[in-house]
């Protein structure tokens, strides 16, 4: 028996519940009144009950006595009546049992369709997971491409490109036309420079060769007037 759980008053506690038989003594219990078909534990157990009917018979049946054919139908009677109330128990607990049994049938069932069911959805969400990374893969090329699209569009058109393109190519041709003729220029400044460098040259000797002339002259005009006792009075008209 189940003794109920006591609130302490003023905590709002309860206490634990107080059993009067331990797990194993009610499993003990349960089983016993199921084999005996007693449902309370007041009153003789219907088994007990059936087999006192049976005994009553049986000990009826055994004496010698051709008289007692009443009282051996009136217990035969007794005891079939006793054993049909005993069997109408036995009837509904088969008829649960095989509604059990449907219901577990069923269950089994359920049970297999929800596990199929759970492999499918998780087969559905790796599939899934794979589409998304696809989609992932190309949104971004799609935000690549939409981004080199935006910087083509940026860019001037074909025709004037081939335009800016042919302007520079003469620019360039221009360029080196003007350098190749710059080149010929300084060539010939360089030349003309080497050559002035050696017509200096060479008036730089011819006057160091004339300036050493004169002072030679000069020399020998000096000692001719030395020798001939001085220099010539000059003559006043």
């Amino acid at each position: 028996m189940l003794g109920k759980g006591r609130k302490v008053s003023g905590r709002g506690e309860t206490v634990a519940a107080n059993y009067a038989f331990g797990p194993h003594e009610d499993d003990v219990i349960i089983k016993h009144r199921l084999l005996t078909r007693t449902t309370t534990t007041r009153g003789e157990p219907p088994l007990k009950k059936l087999q006192k009917k049976f005994t009553s018979l049986f000990v009826e049946l055994d004496k010698d006595d051709d008289d007692n054919h009443a009282d051996c139908e009136k217990l035969s009677k007794a005891f079939l009546q006793e054993l049909s109330t005993f069997e109408i128990p036995l009837l509904k607990s088969k008829a649960v049992v095989d509604a059990n049994l449907r219901e577990k049938h069923n269950f089994d069932e359920l049970r297999e369709e929800i596990n199929r069911q759970i492999l499918q959805a998780q087969s559905d969400i790796e599939t899934l997971k794979k589409q998304l990374e696809e989609a992932k893969i190309e949104r971004r090329h799609k935000e690549e491409c939409e981004a080199i699209r935006r910087l083509i569009a940026m860019q001037p058109p074909r025709s004037q490109t081939l335009k800016i393109i042919s302007d520079l190519e003469k620019e360039i041709a221009a360029l080196d036309s003007e350098n190749t003729a710059s080149s010929r220029m300084l060539e010939l400044r360089k030349k003309q420079f080497a050559l002035l460098l050696h017509v200096v040259d060479e008036l730089q000797t011819t006057i160091e060769e004339e300036q050493k002339s004169l002072i030679e002259e000069k020399e020998q005009r000096s000692g001719m007037e030395d020798a001939n006792g001085g220099p010539e009075p000059m003559h006043v008209d």
